[in-house]
């Protein structure tokens, strides 16, 4: 691997804090204060063979330090991804004994009534999968409240994965052919 400039290698160790190339180009090249001109110029330094092979072996070797792998992410994605609200709660049939009063306001029988009520599952029950897929637990006023992760986030994410969403980008109008030739002012067309 080729030595890397003293202003690449800040370039490329800037990158691997957020892979935003934009900023890592500006804290690299401090003269530098248009985005435009950081975002042009630090796409052109991503596709420099000496950076990229230096990025990509410090995200290997950060990938073996760490033991975060592109797998691990993808499965703790998924566990969000499918996980069920009735992983957590369940919607139940109760009842009770509702007294029954004659005019006099004296008990005189009792008839059951029956209503629905949630059922919080006990986190002992729960696999350790579904619990990665909780995002918080909380006592309200109103009761336990759980908060499972943004599912709809994970498969999203999951999906890009795959390839599943293209951006598609739409370009209306017309190209010409034409050429004009302006030679001493006297415009020619071709």
């Amino acid at each position: 691997m080729a030595k890397l400039t003293p202003k690449q290698k800040i370039f490329a160790d800037e990158y691997l804090v957020d892979l935003n190339a934009t900023r890592a180009y500006k804290a690299a090249y401090k003269n530098i204060k248009k985005d435009e001109t950081a975002r042009a110029n630090s796409s052109r330094l991503l596709t420099n063979a000496n950076i990229k092979s230096y990025i990509n072996k410090r995200m290997k070797d950060r990938e073996k330090r760490t033991e975060i792998t592109q797998d691990k992410v993808l499965e703790e994605l998924s566990k969000i991804a499918f996980a069920n609200g009735s992983d957590f709660a369940k919607v139940v049939q109760k009842s009770y004994m509702k007294p029954i009063y004659d005019k006099g306001g004296n008990k005189i029988d009792e008839e059951e009534v029956f209503y629905k009520d949630v059922e919080v599952i006990e986190t002992d029950n729960l696999t350790e999968d579904q619990k990665k897929a909780i995002a918080a637990i909380k006592q309200t006023k109103f009761g336990i409240e759980v908060a499972s992760c943004d599912k709809v986030k994970a498969l999203e994410l999951l999906g890009k994965h795959l390839g599943m969403f293209k951006d598609k980008v739409e370009v209306n109008g017309s190209l010409s052919n034409d050429v004009n030739i302006i030679i001493d002012g006297e415009e020619y067309g071709a």
